[in-house]
């Protein structure tokens, strides 16, 4: 009994951590409505900061992954939190920079964010499946802290959302500093909660040592997950890409090729985006010891491939009537707004993308033993896929509009769905 309180106590701080992952990271959407207007820049510039949050990725996946084998899952877990401290610190900072500095200030805070989240991804996942058991039991887990992580991204956004308010020539960075404030609390908090925490390490396999290359050259002999590494790099653009431009979209002035609506209730509808993410990962928890990952993501990889198509080519003329819970106020009940039918069918992929994350990793990792950690360092460095594709998002947005932008996405739902269906095949065990 014993033990079995102090693997609940484990869980519940992996679930803490997956939060603020989301906390964190889904400030970079919101700013970039900031940045657009504040330094008059394009949409493929005013996401940089997502790009430079997720690019930190790029660098630290794989040390990451060392520092794990080294100091272990809790010591790696607090150094990030101090690390995510000082990058929403810097964010804070470039609100009250001059305006020749604060572009660059704040790309800077982000990417310093991007460090933290990144190490603590590489902690909370393998972390949930070896606490799961592994297997479906493992990815049933992780699907739960999903939940946890759709929770935080629908708070940010929503939070976001009501600090910005209208979009005027006077929205500045500085409008985000009560929700950067509350990030650094939090990350207080969880400080002093995790430092007195029991977290368990899981057991390392006997043998003789081998060095970081050897480790992560047997990881890459694994041709799924070789592959799978790839499909997590085309998931980030699905999960990122669908919510950063319907934001865009829905706020971008009329003459542009926007749909011209306020910052406030733009972020509902996004915010409905996450929350049908939070609902489809509390779901995809509960069936997640009953259905395969390998089942579960051919499903949702080729309903999300039906969606975006829908997204893309549906006329903006035909409006439906959308019922948008305010989170904010939910004595306020829920508010039918009218949008383009192609937003409702976007705003639905997020149902699909809540269980890919989990099941991709799920797989890729799938007999991979004493690999595992240097595996899960590797995989993290491909989560840049949310910074870079976001980015090329951006440039197809800037020639052909922020609809076709979602070719992208449409690219990377298809390539999902190859992986379930063959790539995620283990080569070996």
């Amino acid at each position: 009994m014993s033990n079995q309180k102090k693997q609940w106590g484990a869980i519940i701080v992996m679930f803490a951590l997956f939060a603020m992952i989301a906390f964190v990271t889904n400030l970079c959407a919101p700013m970039a409505i900031i940045l657009k207007e504040q330094f008059a820049v394009a949409d493929s510039l005013a996401t940089l900061g997502n790009m430079g949050n997720f690019i930190a990725y790029a660098i630290m996946g794989i040390p990451s992954g060392l520092l794990i084998q080294k100091l272990g899952y809790k010591k790696t877990a607090l150094l990030a939190i101090v690390v995510g401290i000082v990058g929403v610190g810097v964010q804070y900072v470039a609100g009250f920079s001059s305006p020749s500095m604060a572009f660059i200030v704040y790309l800077i805070g982000a990417f310093i964010a991007g460090f933290c989240m990144c190490m603590l991804n590489c902690v909370v996942n393998p972390m949930l499946n070896t606490l799961g058991g592994g297997g479906n039991s493992g990815n049933q887990l992780i699907q739960f802290g999903g939940v946890f992580n759709s929770t935080a991204a629908v708070g940010v956004t929503i939070i976001m959302g009501a600090l910005i308010g209208e979009i005027t020539k006077d929205t500045q960075v500085s409008q985000a500093a009560p929700a950067l404030l509350g990030a650094i609390a939090v990350f207080l908090i969880a400080l002093a909660v995790l430092f007195f925490s029991n977290i368990p390490e899981p057991k390392v396999e006997e043998g003789p040592k081998e060095s970081n290359m050897t480790l992560l050259k047997g990881a890459l002999s694994y041709r799924h997950f070789v592959l799978g590494l790839i499909a997590i790099f085309c998931y980030m653009g699905i999960e990122v890409g669908v919510p950063q431009y319907l934001n865009l979209f829905l706020t971008g002035k009329v003459a542009e090729g926007g749909f011209g609506m306020a910052a406030g209730p733009a972020g509902l509808i996004v915010a409905t985006y996450w929350a049908l993410m939070l609902i489809g990962r509390l779901f995809g928890g509960l069936l997640g010891s009953k259905f395969s990952p390998r089942s579960q993501i051919t499903t949702v990889a080729t309903i999300s491939f039906i969606l975006v198509l829908i997204g893309m080519f549906a006329p903006t003329s035909t409006m439906v009537e959308f019922p948008v819970i305010n989170f904010a106020n939910l004595g306020a009940g829920v508010e039918w707004t009218p949008i383009p039918v192609g937003v409702f069918a976007l705003v639905l992929v997020g149902l699909c993308t809540a269980v890919m994350w989990g099941g991709i990793f799920n797989m890729a990792v799938e007999g991979l033993g004493k690999y595992t950690a240097i595996a899960s360092g590797a995989f993290m460095t491909m989560v840049c896929g949310g910074g870079i594709l976001i980015f090329v998002q951006g440039a197809v947005s800037k020639f052909a509009g922020p609809l076709m932008s979602y070719a992208v996405v449409l690219a990377c739902a298809a390539y999902v769905l190859f992986y379930a269906l063959v790539g995620s095949k283990p080569s070996k065990k």
